[in-house]
């Protein structure tokens, strides 16, 4: 178990990073040069998480999302297999949704694919109530729920 659990705001010098945290997540991971895009996009917010433990920090978690008007979606959002249920994901949609609604947004937006039970119970932990479902939307053709998230 961390000592403590770090959320940093991603620069470009992380996007690398990102990207073998994103591929230790999902079977189709974005590149160092999506992620790259993503730092630099305005629009974008862009955390990384570490588990601080007594041998050092270890960079496990990443969430992006993307702010229009008063709304906001998460577009990906992740912990490493080997570092999950340490508190790392809710600190990074914790650390999202006080920055985001800090910057004006007064919803989020979460999408997760059904069966992922451990997002689902996080997110209404945290308060998100299930808006809608996307039928077949994932590429293996599981359904994608929708979940929103008041700021």
């Amino acid at each position: 178990m961390p000592a403590e659990v770090s959320v940093q705001q991603a620069t470009p010098l992380d996007a690398g990073l990102m990207a073998a945290i994103h591929a230790s997540c999902f079977s189709r991971p974005w590149d160092e040069a999506v992620m790259a895009q993503f730092i630099a996009a305005p629009e974008c917010l862009c955390l990384i998480t570490s588990a601080v433990e007594s041998s050092g920090s270890v960079a496990a978690g990443l969430l992006i999302a993307r702010k229009a008007a008063d709304e906001a979606e998460i577009l990906t959002f992740g912990v490493a297999p080997s570092c999950r249920r340490l508190g790392l994901g809710r600190a990074l949609l914790q650390a999202a949704s006080a920055r985001l609604g800090a910057a004006g947004a007064k919803t989020l937006f979460l999408e997760v694919e059904d069966g992922n039970d451990a997002a689902i119970l996080l997110y209404r932990a945290l308060g998100a109530v299930p808006v809608g479902k996307r039928t077949g939307y994932y590429e293996h053709g599981a359904d994608a729920a929708i979940f929103s998230l008041a700021l």
